[in-house]
């Protein structure tokens, strides 16, 4: 009863994260739209574009949490978790494709387009507004993220902190604007609204690369850099055990599935084998935390085995 209790306050607690982001995404969209098309900034319009798409992934987020949240059934015997990885992936999509559409614009404005852009106080005040509210978002979906090892909400995380920097860079480029306006010998700084376009284009294509590399891994089963050795070892020191070998590490949403093998004493009784794999899960689990372990004892070949003195 009680583990259920902590599965359902966990759930709620995702939920509210994501749900918390949509709400955010859905105003800073809307402003950053409004203030964008009233001032031409294009600076603002990209991070406008940034933000819906950050709305689409919010979205898809929330949705990719409460799914994979449902037990393990007959059809899906690891649960659900891969619903998250998949969010993720479809996240680094959507922003890869913002990308696109910001480059070709900024290229347009630099070289074949002249475009006039109003740095207003607006233009300024949506930018402060929305680095307050991605810096929030971001630490509450960094704590859930981490609380309950999410990586649709890590995804979500990563991706308002990534506009806090991406909404600094547009500042500059207004600010490179107004100075433009203001002395004649800096009108080369009026372009720096597009070239601080270009540099939102660049970092959300190194965030969004980040991810996905990431995201494929984890769909692909590739096990945590290192986990396989740390266990082996741990489980190695265990008195009885005499080796720990065929360790296979595989994620699922937040949970990781971890199966070995051990050998140890076959005149053990079952038991006394079963104590065995119980310390090796333990063990195995303050390296993993929240792991889904299986453990198969195993035999040791009669000429291996130590005499009893």
């Amino acid at each position: 009863m009680a583990e259920s209790n902590l599965h359902l306050t966990g759930a709620r607690e995702k939920n509210n994260a994501a749900l918390g982001s949509v709400i955010a995404a859905i105003g800073l969209t809307t402003f950053k739209i409004i203030v964008g098309l009233l001032t031409n900034s294009l600076g603002i319009l990209a991070e406008a574009a940034h933000s819906a798409l950050d709305l689409v992934a919010a979205v898809v987020t929330l949705i990719a949490v409460r799914l994979s949240g449902k037990p393990a059934d007959k059809e899906h015997n690891y649960g659900h978790g891969k619903i998250e990885n998949l969010s993720a992936l479809f996240e680094t999509f959507l922003l890869l494709v913002t990308c696109a559409w910001i480059v070709y614009e900024a290229i347009q404005r630099l070289f074949f387009k002249t475009v006039e852009v109003d740095a207003s106080f607006w233009a300024f005040l949506v930018m402060g507004v929305s680095i307050v509210i991605d810096f929030t978002r971001s630490r509450v979906l960094y704590r859930a993220a981490h609380k309950y090892n999410s990586q649709a909400l890590e995804a979500d995380a990563l991706h308002f902190s990534t506009d806090i920097w991406s909404s600094s860079v547009v500042i500059l480029g207004l600010i490179g604007v107004r100075l433009a306006n203001a002395f004649p010998t800096l009108d080369f700084l009026s372009k720096a609204d597009a070239v601080a376009a270009l540099v939102v284009a660049c970092i959300v294509i190194y965030v969004s690369v980040r991810l996905g590399v990431r995201t494929i891994a984890q769909l692909l089963d590739q096990s945590p850099k290192g986990l396989n050795e740390k266990i082996k070892q741990a489980v190695e020191d265990i008195p009885g055990i005499t080796d720990c070998h065929q360790i296979r590490i595989r994620t699922s949403g937040p949970t990781l599935f971890i199966d070995i093998h051990i050998l140890a004493d076959p005149n053990l009784s079952l038991e006394e084998a079963h104590h065995l794999t119980e310390q090796a899960e333990e063990t195995i689990r303050k390296l993993a935390p929240g792991s889904d372990i299986t453990v198969h004892p195993e035999p040791l070949p009669s000429g291996k085995i130590e005499p009893k003195i």
